[in-house]
């Protein structure tokens, strides 16, 4: 019987899920294998890459049995596999290598609250001594530059995300400026459809804690021209003699003073890119590398030919311009043209697309919850061209 083999790839694991010709659909298993990851992300933070999934194993594996029964998707709501499965800490841990107990999770018997009613992911009797909502709106930018800085192909998604925490059942409803920039929407199944789709609003009972309220493609036609607020200029040369053959690379970063991005009319000063750092892989004949960089520090993986060059916080008024120099000594001349360079960066108060939030009004409680939204836009897949 033929099958179909689904992977994605995050934080440097592959998820695969071998399923037969009848399953329910592709998006159904990836969206599962998404949900898995983000599991692991809520349970042991950020990378769960391989080191903190042989660390957890324990309670990967009970997580894996609660999500899936007998090969179909069951509890995927964070809220409700907390309430079975506690997450680990630091205090429990010492705990078990002080007292030589189970370093296995610790598995409720009793069901969530929510499981029976009709908000699976909401707990019942959730109180808070300080109610408080907070929504961010997060534009990636997927994006090939080519050497000279020109954009090659771009793309931009958004995700609504949400960190709550009310008492009692409140509904909320979120309105925005401009609803007609948002296209192809995924809503997370607290938001009630049937309002979204008349009237563009967002009218939903959150979750407790942190969640993703809404997943979006921005409109085609809101993107004419993208203008990323970085550049960066790559240079690769090669010498070869009767010594041997070496290299040499000379890279150039910057902010950009003109870029297409619509930032917050609270934001003041220059534009600042946060969490700046470039992956950038060197050929299989490379032997050593030396570094040279005024600015960031450099660290280089000799067994994946990968340096990670990680500057943080830049602005286009800075006195001293971010640059690496690599010197090569290779066994050869590569005859490929060298790897694509991966740039990662943050900016917030910026978006793409200009979509702000017009309102977000909370009834059904009493109390009068501390509200706040901003808009961050950062790099998704941002390469350059080397050739």
């Amino acid at each position: 019987d033929s099958a179909y083999l689904f992977s994605i790839l995050r934080d440097g694991l592959f998820y695969l899920a071998v399923c037969p010709q009848e399953a329910g659909g592709p998006l159904l298993v990836l969206e599962f294998l998404h949900r898995i990851a983000d599991s692991f992300v809520d349970y042991f933070g950020s990378p769960a890459d391989e080191t903190v999934v042989k660390d957890n194993f324990s309670t990967v594996y009970q997580l894996l049995e609660e999500m899936l029964d007998y090969g179909w998707p069951l509890t995927t709501e964070p809220n409700a596999l907390q309430a079975m499965i506690r997450p680990p800490t630091v205090i429990r841990k010492v705990q078990q290598l002080v007292t030589g107990g189970s370093s296995h999770a610790v598995v409720s018997d009793a069901l969530p609250s929510g499981t029976i009613s009709n908000m699976p992911w909401r707990a019942a009797g959730v109180k808070h001594s300080s109610n408080e909502i907070y929504i961010d709106i997060v534009e990636e930018i997927d994006a090939i530059l080519d050497m000279t800085g020109n954009v090659v192909s771009s793309d931009v998604s958004g995700t609504i995300q949400a960190q709550s925490q009310l008492s009692g059942v409140p509904e909320l409803l979120l309105t925005f400026r401009d609803p007609s920039l948002i296209d192809d929407c995924c809503l997370h199944p607290c938001v009630r459809y049937s309002r979204f789709e008349t009237d563009k609003v967002i009218s939903f009972v959150p979750p407790d804690g942190k969640f993703e309220l809404m997943r979006y493609r921005v409109t085609p036609s809101a993107l004419a021209s993208i203008h990323p607020p970085l550049y960066v200029q790559p240079q690769f040369t090669y010498n070869t003699n009767e010594t041997g053959t070496t290299g040499r690379m000379v890279l150039h970063l910057g902010v950009r003073s003109v870029s297409s991005l619509i930032f917050s009319s609270s934001r003041k000063g220059p534009v600042s890119v946060e969490e700046v750092s470039l992956t950038i892989p060197f050929p299989k004949q490379v032997n050593t590398v030396k570094f040279d960089a005024p600015i960031g520090t450099v660290l280089f993986d000799e067994a994946a030919k990968m340096a990670k060059w990680t500057l943080g916080k830049l602005n286009a008024n800075m006195a001293i311009k971010p640059q690496l120099v690599a010197t090569m000594e290779l066994q050869e001349k590569p005859e490929s043209n060298p790897p694509h360079i991966s740039l990662s960066w943050k900016i917030p108060l910026a978006s793409v697309s200009g979509l702000t939030v017009s309102g977000l009004s909370v009834a059904g409680e009493s109390y009068r919850p501390y509200k706040g939204v901003r808009n961050v836009t950062k790099s998704g897949r941002f390469q350059v061209r080397c050739n």
